[in-house]
Parts: structure tokens; C-alpha cells; sequence
């Protein structure tokens, strides 16, 4: 299982939210890159970023702190919030992004998402952040009807590179992962899926490991890294 350390963007600066809510911000850091730095030498293989505004406004809003990021890392990053234009997605990924992740725009025009996927070969990400196993989108403050499982199954065949699960209800809380939803979304698609949302501790990383069916490929670390909650090296050594 691949471990991703979350930085989270806002006004420049690493931040967690709680539940989702720009209201309830919490600041880690003033220096995003030097966050990307101290996450790469704690040994982690991937950094997963989130631009807050971008998410919100619906474009791009944080460019400087994310190229800081890029410019500072050696191990690949995923960038995604507010990236809904094919011209964005080539932008970031010749920036130097991995991987980008596409969030409200995989409801509101799967076609696009599929023509990215098939233009940038396992480059592309769907972002699927539920609430109530519905559809959370522009940024989380408009919920929708949607099925979060159905949402991943317009991906089957598209070849993006994984799904980003996020249990909106959870997220910044540390009140465990959603087991129960990540199993679903895992097995009812054959695109890796990644957690993210409530993990709390080493256990959530065993927990997701131990799960029946398809394995899961990754886990969102946010809150209880920056707390200290979640030692590196521990939690490394537990999804190795």
C-alpha cells in the first residue's frame, strides 16, 4: 500500500479543515515546500496536494505554492482542486505533477475526464468525495444525489490511474477511515482506490490492508501525521 502525506492549500499556506469546512481551518505550516521536503525525507514515496481555493472558486488558485512543491520535491505529486480544463491538466502534469486529480468535473462532464485519461496515460485521478455515499462537489459545498459508486463505474474502462475516496464526514476528525465505504468503492471497480478521510492511527493502515476483496492501493495521511498522532516510520513500515 502506497502511504500519501496530504497538503492541503489555502491562502499559500498548509492547512487541514475539518469536515471539509473552509470555516475550520487549522495552519501547519507557512512554508508548503519545506512540508514537501520534510515528507520526503521522513521516507514517504508520494506527496497528494489539494488546492482548497481552487476547489471552491473552480480553477486554480494556488499556483505558486504548488510549483514550490514540485520545484522542492523528488518523490511524485499529485495536485488536484479546481482543475476542470484540459489545458490545466496539461499545464500541471508539464509543470511536473504526477498525477492530477479530477473531482467535480468527473460529475458534471465525464467526457473530458475520459479524453484526459486517454491523452495522459495513468496521469489522471478521479477524486470521489462522499457524503452519506453521495456526491460532495465544488470544493464540498454543493451536495449532490449521486451514487459515489456510480460515479466510479463510469471510470471502469476509461484508464484512469486510481480512485480518491474521501469520506467527507470524517475528514480532519480523525474518527477512524471508512472501512465499509472503501471496501465498496474497491470492489466494485478494478481502478485502484486510494482512502482517504478519519485516519486517526497505524490501526486505520492495518485495517485497510486487512480488508476481504480487492486489496486497496493507498491511504490519505492528513490531521493525525501533523499531529503526531501517526509516526513516518511506523506507518511505512505498516503498509509495506
Amino acid at each position: 500500500m502506497i502511504l500519501y502525506p496530504a497538503i492541503d492549500l489555502k491562502d499559500g499556506k498548509c492547512v487541514r479543515l475539518a469536515e471539509g469546512r473552509m470555516d475550520a481551518v487549522t495552519v501547519f505550516n507557512e512554508d508548503p515546500a519545506a512540508q514537501a521536503s520534510q515528507f520526503q525525507r521522513a521516507g514517504f514515496e508520494w506527496i497528494h496536494v489539494v488546492d482548497l481555493d481552487g476547489a471552491t472558486s473552480g480553477s486554480p488558485k494556488n499556483a505558486s505554492a504548488v510549483s514550490s512543491i514540485l520545484g522542492a520535491a523528488q518523490i511524485p505529486v499529485q495536485i488536484g482542486g479546481g482543475i476542470r480544463t484540459i489545458e490545466n491538466i496539461a499545464f500541471w502534469l508539464e509543470a511536473g505533477a504526477r498525477r492530477v486529480i479530477l473531482g467535480t468535473v468527473a460529475v458534471r462532464n465525464p467526457a473530458l475526464v475520459k479524453e484526459a485519461a486517454k491523452a495522459f496515460p495513468e496521469r489522471i485521478a478521479v477524486g470521489i468525495d462522499a457524503r452519506g455515499g453521495k456526491v460532495a462537489l465544488e470544493g464540498w459545498v454543493e451536495q449532490s444525489e449521486v451514487s459515489a459508486v456510480d460515479v466510479a463505474r463510469l471510470y471502469e474502462d476509461a484508464g484512469v490511474a486510481a480512485l480518491i475516496v474521501t469520506d467527507i464526514g470524517r475528514d480532519g476528525l480523525k474518527t477512524g477511515v471508512n472501512l465499509q465505504l472503501t471496501s465498496d468503492m474497491a470492489n466494485a471497480v478494478t481502478i485502484p482506490v486510494i482512502a482517504s478521510g478519519g485516519v486517526k492511527s497505524v490501526d486505520d493502515i492495518t485495517q485497510l490492508r486487512a480488508l476481504p476483496g480487492r486489496a486497496i492501493h493507498g491511504c490519505i495521511l492528513g490531521r493525525a501525521l501533523y499531529d503526531g498522532d501517526i509516526v513516518p516510520a511506523d506507518a511505512i513500515r505498516a503498509a509495506a
